[in-house]
């Protein structure tokens, strides 16, 4: 069964990080209560360019979790689904 995917870029300057890995804490607690992974990843050498990932077995609970995420803007339209590369 394939696994649903959704991303969201973020600039975050250096003045802001702190408050914005806060929001990503919570994000990550209601994503896990959800059902859902979440990850955040940095680029290496531009630090404050994220990544975020959210995760789901299938469309249904990522859209439900996406809908009512707390201070998440994703389009929704940008949902991905795995595909088996065999």
């Amino acid at each position: 069964m394939p696994r649903w995917l959704t991303l969201q870029r973020s600039i975050v300057p250096a003045g802001e990080r702190k408050k914005f890995m806060e929001r990503l804490r919570a994000r990550r607690a209601y994503y896990s209560e959800a059902k859902c992974g979440f990850w955040i990843f940095e680029e290496s050498g531009l630090p404050g360019a994220l990544i975020e990932f959210v995760e789901a077995p299938d469309r249904e609970t990522l859209e439900s979790a996406l809908a009512g995420a707390p201070d998440h803007i994703v389009d929704t339209g940008r949902i991905y689904r795995e595909v088996e590369s065999s």
